[in-house]
């Protein structure tokens, strides 16, 4: 079996690569080149910091209620009828606050906190992102 130039080379550096202490070294003899390289160590994760969201952070003591999908915002049932919630108004977790359309279906969207309404952040017929902030809500 004939020997592969390019095992002999990668034989005869590995030894004196790593007394070496470098962290890659390349050779280049005769039209064989052969690169030696330590592994890196992984990257430091960056320290834990508090998520923020495009759209700022609550205020404390609130929460936001968010888009669950991408679509258009309707804070009422129907055109001119009276909206689910508004400002200063009581929201009760699995209360219905506004509907929101997505692929010519009306799906709605419900409270995950109780408490009063501070903010309202989504105009009627906005196209509203998923996780998009909705309504602020000062924690009951």
């Amino acid at each position: 079996m004939a020997k592969d130039p390019i095992l002999d080379a990668v034989d005869a550096l590995t030894g004196p690569f790593l007394d070496s202490g470098l962290a890659e070294m390349e050779v280049e003899v005769g039209g064989v080149t052969v690169r030696l390289a330590r592994p890196r160590p992984p990257a430091q994760a960056p320290a834990a910091a508090t998520p923020t969201t495009p759209f700022g952070e609550a205020a404390p003591g609130h929460r936001f209620v968010t888009a669950p999908l991408t679509g258009v915002w309707y804070p009422a049932p129907s055109p001119g009828a009276r909206p689910y919630l508004v400002l200063d108004g009581e929201v009760s977790v699995g209360q219905v606050v506004g509907l929101i359309e997505a692929m010519k279906l009306f799906n709605e969207i419900k409270s995950d906190v109780a408490g009063t309404v501070s903010r309202v952040m989504a105009d009627n017929g906005m196209l509203v992102k998923r996780q998009q902030p909705l309504f602020e809500v000062r924690l009951a």
